[in-house]
């Protein structure tokens, strides 16, 4: 079994079946005894409409662990969920974003092991969102891999099965998110929540310049009068909200592509930075890229899912994947100083 533990989304392969659950990383359970009430879908609609006694989280931060308790207690419920038989103890494989420290490693084990894992090996997510694109990656040829997700973006270059180059910021969809809601707040006086300022990048997000200019109504609480009110948000608005955000994305890319190799940068060149993650796929990103960068773009067939796939293909691997540093390895593994 392979899970992408995703900041925004988890999602669950199973060898032989595929993606079988694809659900916010969401846990509403009681502030006072910590049982649990509800996960996925069902936690994601309780997100600010709870009472006191019931509290709806999002476990994971940038994609690691906040609430440890949390965390595994979600787990439990998505392993549970595809295997009935409470005796079973499936062996797993946990994608972790490439930038994350031993002691946040350690936790993703230990969470995965508390919630009835028999044996755990990580992924590094650019690895698996690569072998989900279908790159030949144990090929001495540079691959870029830009992976933008919930909670962090993942910028890698890969070679003969490992990474030479990589970046992880702590920047990804929520940061949008919340630069819309701060946008509103101080232009246009007008608090939201999260899954409404969600909304409004799904629907009129974009990073570069349309012909024409899409608008939405928001509807939110005014923090003068405090009453419901609506204003009609363009989409010129929405891109002034997020330029920071992206900004930090498009450094990511270009300091990565300086420390690249030349040759590898060559490859780059002419195959492409592949595109993968949910956050890539607002409005004209990829042009973006293009611009910043010079370099052709290329969206991988299944943003959403392609580091889930990837991690599910790995299985075939399994025995072959190391336990701390989770990288890719192949029938014979290559010396990582070949691909420098």
């Amino acid at each position: 079994m392979a899970i992408d533990l995703g900041t925004a989304n988890t999602l669950v392969y199973v060898g032989g079946r595929g993606i079988v659950v694809s659900e916010p990383s969401v846990v509403a359970s009681d502030t006072g005894s910590g049982e649990v009430h509800a996960v996925g879908h069902e936690a994601e609609r309780m997100i600010g409409r709870t009472p006191a006694t019931i509290s709806a989280v999002r476990p994971l931060r940038h994609g690691v662990i906040a609430d440890f308790e949390v965390t595994e207690a979600m787990l439990r419920y998505f392993i549970r969920k595809v295997i009935n038989r409470r005796t079973v103890h499936p062996r797993l494989i946990v994608c972790a974003p490439s930038g994350v420290t031993e002691v946040e490693k350690r936790a993703v084990e230990e969470a995965s092991l508390a919630a009835g894992a028999r044996r755990v090996h990580l992924i590094e997510e650019p690895i698996a969102a690569a072998i989900g694109a279908g790159l030949a990656i144990e090929e001495p040829i540079g691959r870029m891999v830009v992976d933008v997700g919930g909670g962090t973006t993942e910028v890698a270059v890969i070679s003969l099965g490992a990474i030479v180059v990589s970046r992880s910021i702590r920047v990804g969809g929520y940061e949008l998110d919340d630069a819309i809601a701060h946008y509103l707040r101080i232009v246009h006086k007008l608090a939201i929540g999260t899954r409404t300022a969600e909304r409004i990048k799904l629907e009129i997000g974009s990073v570069v310049p349309r012909a024409e200019e899409l608008t939405y109504e928001v509807r939110g609480r005014h923090l003068v009068t405090g009453l419901p009110t609506a204003v009609q948000l363009r989409q010129g608005e929405v891109r002034e909200a997020i330029a920071a955000p992206m900004r930090e994305v498009m450094l990511t890319i270009r300091e990565t592509l300086e420390e690249t190799p030349p040759e590898l940068a060559s490859d780059i060149a002419r195959e492409g930075i592949h595109l993968a993650g949910g956050g890539t796929l607002i409005d004209g990103l990829a042009e973006l890229i293009t611009a910043e960068t010079g370099m052709p773009t290329v969206m991988t067939d299944s943003p959403l899912t392609c580091v889930a796939v990837g991690s599910g293909q790995a299985l075939e691997h399994y025995d072959r994947l190391g336990t701390r540093d989770g990288r890719y390895r192949p029938a014979i593994a290559p010396d990582r100083r070949t691909a420098m």
